[in-house]
């Protein structure tokens, strides 16, 4: 007995050895990804990712990992020409399969979320409109509310309008206002129609992923997505 309880004590202390060894192992592994995304996407902030399942070592060994969670603030994409700052980007990659130089992977299937704040939407739109919360319309679709200034017969005029916010495409996010109230002034409705409609294709989506649904908040817009067979660069 006194021989199996020294046995059981060293199987103990082995196994919190290995424990220590692997969390050691995995903390290594997500400070390096962490410090590869900030340098690679030019963020202020190093990003927190999180590799779940253990053990770790024997995942890192086979080069496939059960889940990878991400969370980067201050990401800055383009859309149209111009830079759309994303205040907070959430991905959580699963069954993520390494490559043998682990220099790149592809996740089996992705999810995730994009949180825009109104005043970076407004920055990446045209000159002189402003985009802010809208709430929702009687059928329960997101809007915004934009407001834009034009020139017409010698003044400018500015309407702010309801717009419906969707997904339109794997990558790009539409706005489209229903109404707009022309007060009788010949083509005054296109002319503001023509800044407060419009299109925002988000270039640098990972293969694989695309936008899902888009839905308005009081302090911005929230864009989720999802993806299979996600492929990403190391």
């Amino acid at each position: 007995m006194r021989a199996l309880r020294i046995l059981l004590i060293v199987a103990v202390v082995l196994g919190g050895l290995f424990v220590a060894a692997d969390r050691l192992a995995v903390g290594m592994a997500e400070s390096e990804a962490a410090d590869k995304i900030k340098s690679s996407e030019g963020l202020m902030e190093t990003p927190d990712v999180s590799i779940k399942g253990f053990p770790f070592l024997t995942q890192a060994l086979s080069r496939e990992l059960d889940e990878v969670d991400v969370t980067m603030n201050g990401v800055t994409a383009s859309s149209a020409g111009r830079a759309l700052r994303i205040s907070r980007l959430t991905a959580e990659l699963r069954d993520v399969k390494l490559n043998d130089s682990f220099s790149s992977a592809v996740a089996d299937s992705a999810t995730g979320s994009a949180h825009l704040g109104y005043d970076d939407l407004s920055e990446a739109s045209s000159e002189g409109v402003a985009v802010g919360y809208g709430g929702r319309d009687q059928a329960g679709k997101s809007q915004v509310k934009v407001t834009a200034g034009v020139s017409i017969l010698g003044r400018t005029v500015k309407r702010s309008v309801l717009s419906t916010v969707s997904v339109a495409g794997a990558d790009t996010i539409r706005l489209h206002a229903d109404d707009i109230p022309g007060d009788g002034i010949p083509g005054l409705e296109n002319l503001v129609r023509g800044k407060i409609d419009f299109d925002r294709k988000i270039d640098g989506l990972p293969e694989g992923m695309k936008l899902d649904k888009v839905v308005t908040t009081q302090d911005g817009v929230d864009v989720s997505v999802v993806g299979r067979q996600v492929e990403l660069a190391g």
